[in-house]
């Protein structure tokens, strides 16, 4: 029986909070959230046009890799502020025949004339984030039209051509823009979404804010989108479509860049080891730098596993979770980076480590969240990053016919990225997530700007076993967030039981430094009092994840997309 089940999302066009910057604020209808069950296929996307675009590819008999190709082009067409060409991505994928996990890193690059001083102004000072996010300076070369390719290589079954065809159809004859683009747009047009003409005539055509329910084409998307069906990620490394991106980034009016054609020339996908960790009977594996994203859920479940946290939600659980996630988030600040280019801790995840980060927690009152000492080879000197990633991003889950499974977090950084576009599709700017700040008390920062070095990311997608076999997979958009949003979630999966439509409604609470973050409008809210006398500072306040999760068991797939987004679920 074909699904494709709906999970509500109500757009608001609210003011976005400065780290949230063109994102609209979220609100949900939780009695509206609906679950869909399978036992062929599957696919979980935050739009419904991008779900049945990957649903299509399943049922035509393709694989998880195509069906993700034909899910990535239609999310950069119809929920452009989230992903695209023009960004990046990271990709967990089991290999059913195989028996094996690869996870493939398609992370944007600093140009190879970036230096550590690279955001610094006129004044030999780094400049704000604000400043330094609109213009060609921010962006790093793309790297999700390579990786779409590398998963095709190495996974494809259909001929790449059918991937894309459902995504330049709906590019040439239009699209409908929902509550969610529309509220992006209006929260964005005061943030430079109009600084560059291109940006502006696409998404304020005569003018005017695109509006719910307008149609909406992209014909320069769309022989994009047919030339990566014709000739696979190629055209996008060389002059055919580099020179537009040189150019859009180097003459920007604005932070003009130093990309080169030779930048995009050089970019090569990279296979890297996947970071995997008990919890509860589970193995939990993720992306390995430059992602943090794995090392830093994984230190938050490996310190909590020797705590009791009941069969639902509770203060003391989320207590112990919140003290977790500072300790795990110091660490992060102070040694996770690109590995190409920082030499990091081999025992960030070493048993006896985490044993003694977790006799850190205490019930009763909060603790420091200094850095640990982790075993190392080679240690050296740092100061930590402060740099905080926003929410631009996207995650799907996909399972094939044949047992294969996708997570893939992919993401152009913040909210429409450095607000120029290229080729029909927006530029990233993703060198924002590096550090402006190189050093701090003569130490270096591990995420400093280095040229060819990828940012630290938090993305954080996900795949979970037992038993040598797939039972989970997940992730979430949200910046520095999504490492709490995985982590809550596979606490809810796994400690409380939920269903996957349970858990991705779940109220969120964020922790790092000295503060908490409660999701307004959800029971989180109420722990304000419980963490406030524990000792920490609590803000309720919008949380906007963008949660995709499926769980596997006995031959039967069910998933639940985030209600906070306009998720749809898909399957057979």
């Amino acid at each position: 029986m074909r699904v494709l089940a709906l999970i509500a999302a109500l757009a608001l066009p609210l003011c976005p909070s400065a780290d949230e910057q063109a994102q609209p604020e979220q609100t949900f209808d939780v009695s509206r959230t609906q679950t869909a069950s399978a036992t062929d296929y599957m696919v979980v996307t935050a739009h419904p046009m991008a779900t049945e675009a990957g649903r299509a590819i399943l049922a035509a008999g393709g694989s998880a890799a195509d069906a993700g190709i034909a899910v990535q082009m239609m999310l950069g067409l119809v929920e452009p502020q989230s992903s695209g060409l023009g960004g990046g991505a990271f990709a967990l994928y089991w290999d059913a025949a195989a028996g094996e996990l690869f996870t493939y890193d398609g992370r944007e690059t600093a140009p190879s004339g970036a230096t550590p001083e690279y955001w610094f102004g006129p004044d030999g000072t780094p400049i704000g984030w604000r400043d330094a996010v609109p213009g060609g300076k921010s962006v790093g070369v793309p790297g999700t039209p390579a990786l779409l390719q590398h998963l095709h290589d190495r996974h494809g079954i259909l001929a790449r051509p059918a991937l894309v065809e459902d995504a330049v159809r709906a590019a040439e004859t239009g699209f409908t823009v929902t509550p969610r683009l529309a509220a992006s747009v209006s929260a964005a047009a005061e943030q430079g979404l109009k600084l560059f003409q291109p940006t502006a005539d696409y998404f304020f055509p005569d003018g005017t804010a695109l509006a719910t329910g307008d149609t909406l084409k992209n014909p320069d998307l769309a022989a994009t989108m047919r030339a990566f069906g014709a000739s696979g990620a190629a055209p996008f490394y060389d002059e055919t479509f580099g020179t537009p991106i040189i150019k859009a980034t180097t003459t920007a009016s604005i932070n003009a860049g130093i990309m080169t054609l030779d930048d995009l020339a050089s970019y090569e996908v990279k296979t890297r080891a996947a970071v995997c960790h008990p919890y509860r009977g589970y193995e939990v594996c993720g992306m390995g730098p430059p992602s943090s994203g794995a090392l830093t859920v994984g230190q938050i479940l490996m310190m909590l596993e020797r705590f009791d946290l009941g069969d639902a939600p509770n203060p003391a659980a989320w207590r112990a979770y919140v003290e977790a996630s500072r300790l795990a988030y110091a660490d992060r600040g102070l040694y996770m980076a690109d590995s190409d280019f920082v030499a990091m801790p081999e025992g960030l995840l070493n048993p006896a480590y985490m044993a003694a980060r977790s006799a850190l927690i205490s019930p009763d009152v909060s603790g420091g969240a200094a850095p640990g000492e982790p075993p190392w080879k080679e240690g050296a000197l740092r100061a930590p990053d402060r740099e905080r990633e926003r929410p631009g991003t996207t995650h799907f889950v996909i399972r094939d016919s044949a047992g294969n499974v996708l997570s893939m977090t992919s993401t152009i950084e913040t909210g429409f990225g450095s607000r120029l576009m290229a080729n029909g599709y927006l530029l990233n700017n993703e060198l924002t997530d590096f550090s402006r700040t190189p050093k701090e008390d003569g130490k270096p920062v591990a995420n400093r700007v280095e040229g060819g070095k990828r940012p630290r990311s938090s993305m954080a997608p996900t795949i979970v076993f037992r038993d040598g076999e797939p039972v989970m997979a997940l992730g979430s958009p949200g910046g520095s967030r999504i490492i709490g949003y995985v982590a809550t979630t596979l606490i809810a999966l796994i400690d409380w039981n939920m269903t996957p439509a349970e858990a991705v409604t779940l109220g969120h609470v964020t922790a790092s430094g000295d503060r908490v973050d409660l999701e307004e409008g959800t029971e989180a809210a109420a722990l304000a009092d419980t963490m406030t006398d524990y000792g920490l500072e609590a803000r309720v306040r919008n949380l906007n994840s963008g949660l995709s999760v499926m769980v596997i068991e006995d031959g039967r797939m069910t998933g639940a997309a985030d209600p906070r987004r306009e998720g749809v679920v898909g399957g057979e």
